[in-house]
């Protein structure tokens, strides 16, 4: 299931892990294990933030995601399943049909 994960991270956690350079590992073994179709990195009410839409092939998945974004960067983590415009229309198309 295509999902979009967003991570707020905690502004002093981040700045540490940034200066050692736990931020970046933490960042590099999720895109390496997620493959996600988009990656961005921005801010949202003024803390770092990232942004990844991937497959997550099953709920079990959750916690080994989670956790280094927890325990590495105290960051508040948003799950939620999305749809591309393929999928919207595929969508419809059922509703249509239903």
């Amino acid at each position: 299931m295509r999902v979009m994960l967003r991570a707020q991270m905690d502004t002093q956690l981040a700045n540490a892990a940034a200066k050692d350079g736990t931020l970046q590992k933490i960042v590099q073994s999720m895109t390496e294990r997620l493959k996600p179709e988009a990656a961005y990195f921005a801010t949202s009410e003024g803390k770092r933030t990232c942004t990844l839409v991937f497959d997550m092939q099953d709920s079990s998945q959750l916690p080994s995601i989670a956790e280094p974004l927890f325990a590495g960067l105290g960051a508040k983590i948003e799950i939620q399943p999305v749809m591309n415009i393929e999928d919207l229309q595929k969508g419809f198309a059922a509703l249509q049909q239903g």
